[in-house]
């Protein structure tokens, strides 16, 4: 399977090196500021800040002007959210996400091959 370095393989590396990083910056400032909360609590608030980035992006699509800000703001509490869920429920982000990468990969790559 042949992958173009920057588009694919940088990408594999990247969530290899940062990932792991990410992760453990957040697990510390959880364990250390709400050690109480557990991993139902985080998939739930996953959900909600997840449906209020969904609002935005709804009236977007009905054709409501939403400031930038707004948008980073809800994206952000997403990501937060996600990784301290996968840190309560110890989940690897970056063995979760190169794999996953690697089946869209491949899943791609073998439709490409059947429109050539």
């Amino acid at each position: 399977m042949a992958h173009s370095a920057f588009s694919f393989d940088a990408l594999l590396v990247a969530c290899r090196e940062l990932l792991p990083r990410l992760q453990s910056r957040f697990a510390a400032y959880q364990q250390e500021h709400f050690p109480e909360r557990v991993p139902e609590f985080f998939c739930l608030e996953l959900c909600g800040e997840a449906g209020e980035l969904a609002n935005l992006e709804k009236k977007r699509w009905k054709g409501i002007e939403i400031p930038s800000d707004k948008l980073a703001d809800e994206a952000a509490d997403v990501l937060i959210a996600l990784i301290n869920y996968t840190n309560a429920c110890n989940v690897d982000l970056a063995d979760a996400v190169t794999a996953k990468l690697a089946t869209i990969e491949k899943a791609r790559q073998e439709s490409r091959g059947r429109s050539l």
